[in-house]
């Protein structure tokens, strides 16, 4: 049987994941057979490296993630910076205003670090989940350099709200939701896609010969420049409508059934 794409793109959470954080036997076998069938496997999360990376490594897999929603790319083999887009810490002064006025819970990200002002019992049990250890800063202080991402946290309510009132602040950063409970802020560039984009174009890659499988709204822009592009079955009906095919959820191990349909004949 051949393999009909050379870079097979995955999203991590609600995708390669069930949603209790588990990486089923069958999700890293049939991902491991399309990698030793040549292709080469790209994680794109909106985790940083520190949650990423122990996902390629359950896979028995190197190489390089997508991270920050695309705002890093690092090659996961000897922890360098392929590409990312720094934002302008100026920018995040309003963001960070709203959350301490309204009591909302925020990290900020480097590529490789991530920072919080509080910690609070809630997002601790969050952050374990992930794998993400934060540091504690005082952010009077003044912003770090090299910032890729900005997140913020908490029920899905309240994050409905935050989503509408920031939809229509200037456009200087892109806040984009990247799950029920997040929304990640980051350069107004940067997305899945566009460094998709820019890693294939590095290894000489068509979009044409490029499947990528996602579940949410920050996954849209992969799944559309990829030749193939897979919604889960547990996305919204917005990313289904973005995608050419759909799969089973990832509670059925939808990523290994999209594999075994499409990436090989």
């Amino acid at each position: 049987m051949s393999l009909k794409y050379d870079l097979i793109a995955l999203d991590v959470d609600g995708t390669l994941l069930r949603d209790d954080h588990v990486l089923t036997d069958g999700i890293r076998d049939s991902v491991r057979e399309a990698a030793s069938r040549g292709a080469q496997i790209v994680l794109c999360t909106g985790r940083g490296p520190s949650g990423a990376i122990p996902v390629l490594e359950q896979l028995g897999l190197g190489g390089t993630v997508i991270t920050h929603n695309g705002a890093a790319t690092i090659n996961a083999d000897d922890r360098s910076v392929v590409h990312q887009f720094d934002m302008v810490p100026d920018h995040l002064l309003d963001f960070i205003h709203y959350c301490r006025e309204h009591g909302i819970h925020y990290d900020l990200n480097t590529a490789f670090e991530m920072m919080v002002e509080n910690m609070t019992p809630e997002a601790e049990s969050m952050y374990v989940h992930y794998q993400a250890k934060p540091s504690i800063w005082n952010f009077h202080d003044g912003l770090p350099t090299g910032l890729v991402k900005f997140t913020v946290f908490g029920n899905k309510e309240k994050m409905d709200m935050v989503q509408a009132e920031w939809a229509g602040w200037p456009p200087l950063l892109k806040s984009i939701r990247s799950g029920d409970f997040f929304i990640d802020v980051h350069h107004a560039e940067a997305n899945k896609g566009r460094a998709l984009q820019q890693l294939a174009e590095i290894r000489g890659i068509a979009p044409s010969r490029i499947l990528a499988i996602g579940n949410y709204y920050n996954d849209i822009t992969m799944l559309q420049y990829a030749g193939m592009g897979i919604a889960m079955g547990n996305s919204p009906e917005k990313v289904k409508q973005a995608a050419n095919a759909v799969a089973l959820s990832n509670s059925e191990d939808g990523v290994a059934a999209a594999l075994r349909e499409y990436a090989w004949s």
